[in-house]
C-alpha cells in the first residue's frame, strides 16, 4: 500500500495499527476507519442510559419508539461485537460466541415476554423458533440462491456439508415443533417435564455434533466454492484484533445484552398492545422477533451471495436456523421450570403443512448441489405463504 505522507514522516501502514482493522476483500484492502464502526460503541451505551431513564415509568408512544430504535441498535451492536470476539478466539470457540450471543438475544426477548404476560403468551417461544425457521430456511436461503444464480446463472454449494446442516435442522424442528403436536402424555400441544427434558437435551447434542463436524472433522463440506466448482479453502480476512479489542467488544458485548434485556421489557407492552389494536395474531409478535434477531445474519448472507460464496450464505442461514432450535429451546426450557403458565411447542396444522414443504423443497434444492432462480422463487414462495398466513391464518 503506498503511503500519501511526506517522504520524511515516519510511516506505519494503516492496517497494522491494532487500533485500526483492516478488511481484505478479493486481495483488495478496505480499510475500515474509527468513524465507521463508532455507532457500535455509542449506540449500547446510550441505550443503557436511555434504560436508566425509562425504567419503571409509564411512557409516551414517541418514547416508545425511540426505545425500539436503540433495541435494534442494541441488537446490531451486540452481534458486531460477538464478530469481533469470534475473530479473535477462531474456531470453534467463534461460531459459539457469536451463536449464544444471538441465542441469549433472543431468549432474552422471549422470556421477558412471556414474563410479563403470563399464559397469553404460552405459545410465544414456538412461534419465535418456528418463525426463524421459515426465514432461514426459506428467506435467507431463497433470496441468497436467487442473489447468487441472477448474477452468475447458476448459485454453486457443497451439496454434503449443506445437506448434513439441512438434515439437523429438519430434525431438530421435527423433535422441538412438530412432535409436541401428538403426544399424549400432556394436555395440549405441548410436552411432559420428561419429554420436554429429552427434546432440550437431544437439541444440545445435536447441535454440538454439528458444531465439531463444521470446524473439526469435516470442516472441508463447509468450505465456499466458486460458480466453477473450485474450493476456496484460503480467504483473505483482517488480521485478527487484539486482545485488548476483543476484551472491549466483550465488554461491549455485555453491554448490549443488557440493554437487549432491558429495553425489550420497556417496549413489550405497547408490541403486544399493537398486534391486538391491529387485531392480529399474537403470533405475529414471534414473527417481529425473528426478524429483528435475524436481520444481521439476512444482510451477511445476501452479502456472501453477491461475491459468488452461496456456501458461506447457506452456512449462515442454515447454522442460524440450527442455533435458534438446538440452543433457545433448552434455554426456554430451563426457564420455564420458575415461570408460570403452560409451554406450548406444538404446530398447528397450518404451519405444520409449511414446515413439511420447507424440509421436501429444501432437499430438492440441495441434493443437486446447484441452483437457478427458480429454486431461490420457490424458497421464497413459502415464506411469503408463512408471512400471509401469520397475519391471516
Amino acid at each position: 500500500m503506498a503511503s500519501t505522507l511526506a517522504p520524511s514522516a515516519p510511516y506505519t501502514p494503516y492496517d497494522a495499527r491494532p487500533d485500526r482493522p483492516s478488511v481484505r476483500v478479493e486481495g483488495m484492502i478496505r480499510l475500515v476507519r474509527a468513524p465507521a464502526a463508532h455507532w457500535s460503541t455509542t449506540v449500547p451505551v446510550l441505550a443503557v442510559v436511555l434504560l436508566v431513564l425509562a425504567w419503571g415509568r409509564d411512557l409516551p408512544g414517541p418514547v416508545v419508539t425511540l426505545l425500539a430504535c436503540f433495541l435494534a441498535g442494541a441488537v446490531l451492536a451486540a452481534v458486531h461485537h460477538a464478530e469481533v470476539v469470534a475473530h479473535r478466539v477462531g474456531e470453534p470457540f467463534g461460531s459459539l460466541v457469536l451463536a449464544v450471543a444471538v441465542t441469549i438475544i433472543e431468549v432474552a426477548l422471549i422470556v421477558t415476554l412471556m414474563a410479563d404476560s403470563g399464559d397469553k403468551n404460552s405459545s410465544l417461544a414456538r412461534d419465535t423458533v418456528f418463525a426463524a425457521v421459515m426465514i432461514t430456511c426459506n428467506g435467507i436461503v431463497g433470496l441468497s440462491l436467487l442473489v447468487g444464480s441472477l448474477k452468475r446463472k447458476v448459485a454453486v454449494f457443497n451439496a454434503e456439508g449443506t445437506g448434513a446442516a439441512f438434515a439437523t435442522v429438519a430434525t431438530l424442528a421435527g423433535l422441538s415443533l412438530a412432535l409436541p403436536t401428538f403426544t399424549t402424555s400432556a394436555a395440549g400441544p405441548e410436552f411432559s417435564p420428561a419429554q420436554l427434558v429429552f427434546a432440550a437435551f437431544a437439541a444440545v447434542v445435536l447441535y454440538g455434533l454439528f458444531v465439531m463436524t463444521q470446524t473439526w472433522r469435516h470442516r472441508d463440506y463447509f468450505l465456499p466454492m466458486t460458480t466453477q466448482g473450485r474450493v476456496i479453502d484460503v480467504e483473505e480476512h483482517a488480521d485478527p484484533p487484539t486482545q485488548r479489542v476483543a476484551l472491549v467488544s466483550l465488554g461491549l458485548l455485555a453491554v448490549s445484552l443488557v440493554a437487549v434485556v432491558g429495553l425489550a421489557k420497556g417496549v413489550s407492552p405497547t408490541i403486544e398492545s399493537g398486534v391486538e389494536a391491529a387485531g392480529l395474531p399474537a403470533s405475529v409478535v414471534g414473527v417481529v422477533i425473528a426478524l429483528l434477531v435475524l436481520l444481521p445474519e439476512s444482510i451477511a448472507a445476501v452479502r456472501a451471495a453477491r461475491r459468488d460464496r452461496v456456501q458461506t450464505s447457506l452456512n449462515l442461514a442454515l447454522g442460524s436456523a440450527m442455533a435458534s432450535i438446538g440452543l433457545t429451546i433448552p434455554a426456554v426450557a430451563l426457564a420455564s421450570v420458575w415461570m408460570e403458565g403452560p409451554l406450548l411447542l406444538g404446530l398447528g396444522a397450518s404451519h405444520m403443512v409449511l414446515l413439511a414443504l420447507t424440509v421436501a423443497v429444501g432437499t430438492l434444492t440441495i441434493v443437486p448441489g446447484r441452483a437457478t432462480p427458480l429454486q431461490g422463487g420457490v424458497h421464497l414462495a413459502l415464506l411469503a405463504a408463512y408471512l400471509v398466513l401469520a397475519v391471516s391464518p
